[in-house]
């Protein structure tokens, strides 16, 4: 009998020791693999989840787009500026469909391994780290460390986010002040105002007090929006003097920007995780489909307008190009600001739980003080998004980079290379040729996009600042 990722017994396979019965076990409906293992094909992992408060189909639909409605649809105006509207759009929508892709081939990839391992629901690490150790003999040596790699990229990431949210919130503050005050002062300046509330805010160590403000900002966001689409279209749209095709060194600027704002990877498998009927997450018409068509929509819809707007004159935030001496525009820049803030504290909340409970608390063992130290360890992951935002103020690069480091390889390339290692026993003939060739191809792609693209951000990053 073997064990599962978490060191318990699982029924559910066949090892060296058992071989003698694995022929009879063969024709009781079990499947075969060549790495002698076998298992039930009757397990189903959603019927054995057992979820406290389960989420409906709209409320997971939300969350979705909640996930992915922030200050990256914000971005998009100037996303389009280093591509153009014609290859942004069609490149929004083509990077949406492939995003879309993968996160599918991450839940099917996670359905399958629970089946093999009876168990009811993984994490993206633990869905990486089972596939490669049920994955080609060549490559099981990495499975203990792909946990740790994925941790590591999203840790990265949620902090890029946080970094971005201090940027965001200073740049539009100093927007707003600039027209009342000396426009001299400096945007860090802001930044190291707000830093004290932005400790207290991530001092909070349970989620359920976070959700307030995640409704609050979601309610003005949403009257903000609406704002910014009338300020958009109250002046005649066109493409006079706006470039149909950007240059091909804008390109990996406007790849992370889009795969930054798109890319919600950090959050699927959790809200697949914690739903109701988690059947009607995948599917054609299912609720990540739709979340995913419409949010493409909104940030094609965005993109085109803003660009077309404001041209190249448009900001790293299509806020700082509202009006400075309207009330009602500097009213948006105030509103999104707070609601931005706010919800600072549940961006940092994934990177605070990865580093403090898989690393910090676990690593030292820590066994007296422990509130005291997570509170260190929460007010000094903030003060690193500070420290970054401080030294690199430019929300654009910002974006791009962070969207081309973590989100090419957790969104594109690891969810390909888990599909691969899945299914590398099971599919045969050219299930198999397809399996590996889109795979790859996808791969390469997201490999490309991660070097490309971080050079790229980097390169204008040394050019701006230093």
């Amino acid at each position: 009998m073997s064990t599962d990722i978490n060191g318990h017994n699982n029924p559910a396979y066949v090892t060296g020791d058992d071989e003698k019965n694995t022929t009879d076990k063969s024709k009781h409906g079990l499947e075969l693999t060549e790495k002698g293992q076998c298992y039930t094909d009757d397990y189903d992992p959603y019927k054995h989840r057992k979820v406290e408060h389960p989420t409906t189909n709209s409320e997971t639909l939300f969350h979705l787009l909640k996930g992915s409605l922030g200050t990256g649809i914000l971005a998009m105006p100037n996303a389009f500026r280093n591509a153009g509207y014609i290859t942004g759009s069609i490149g929004t929508v083509v990077i949406g469909i492939i995003c879309t892709y993968c996160i599918h081939l991450l839940i099917k990839a996670e359905y399958e391994l629970c089946k093999r391992k009876k168990i009811p629901s993984m994490s993206y690490p633990e869905v990486a780290e089972t596939a490669l150790s049920d994955g080609p003999s060549w490559l099981r040596w990495l499975s203990p460390y792909i946990a740790n790699i994925v941790n590591t990229f999203l840790l990265i990431y949620q902090l890029g986010t946080c970094c971005v949210y201090v940027v965001f919130v200073a740049s539009n503050i100093k927007s707003i002040a600039d027209f009342y005050v000396d426009d001299s002062i400096d945007v860090r300046m802001y930044m190291l105002i707000i830093l004290i509330p932005l400790i207290l805010i991530n001092w909070v160590r349970n989620l359920k007090y976070l959700a307030p403000f995640s409704t609050i900002a979601n309610a003005v966001t949403l009257v903000s929006f609406g704002i910014i689409c009338y300020y958009i279209f109250r002046e005649p749209i066109s493409t006079e003097g706006k470039d149909p095709f950007g240059t091909l060194k804008g390109f990996p600027l406007f790849f992370g920007t889009v795969l930054f704002a798109l890319e919600a990877i950090g959050v699927i498998l959790p809200l697949e995780n914690e739903m109701k009927t988690p059947k009607n997450f995948g599917g054609s018409c299912g609720v990540l489909n739709s979340a995913m068509v419409l949010i493409v929509i909104l940030y094609v819809g965005m993109g085109l307008f803003g660009y077309l707007n404001y041209g190249d004159k448009v900001e790293g935030s299509i806020t700082l190009n509202l009006p400075s001496d309207e009330g009602l525009s500097q009213a948006v820049k105030g509103m999104l600001a707070f609601a931005i803030y706010i919800t600072h504290g549940l961006a940092c909340y994934v990177a605070i739980d990865i580093t403090w409970n898989h690393y910090v608390n676990k690593g030292l063992r820590i066994t007296s003080k422990t509130v005291f130290w997570e509170y260190v360890c929460r007010t000094g992951l903030v003060l690193v998004t500070f420290l970054l935002a401080v030294a690199i103020p430019n929300l654009e690069l910002f974006i791009s980079l962070f969207g081309a480091l973590c989100l090419s390889a957790l969104g594109l390339a690891l969810p390909a290379f888990i599909e691969i290692c899945t299914y590398w026993y099971q599919r045969k003939g050219l299930a198999r040729v397809w399996l590996i060739g889109s795979n790859v191809i996808i791969v390469i792609v997201g490999i490309l996009g991660l070097v490309i693209g971080t050079y790229t951000s980097m390169a204008e990053i040394v050019h701006t600042f230093f």
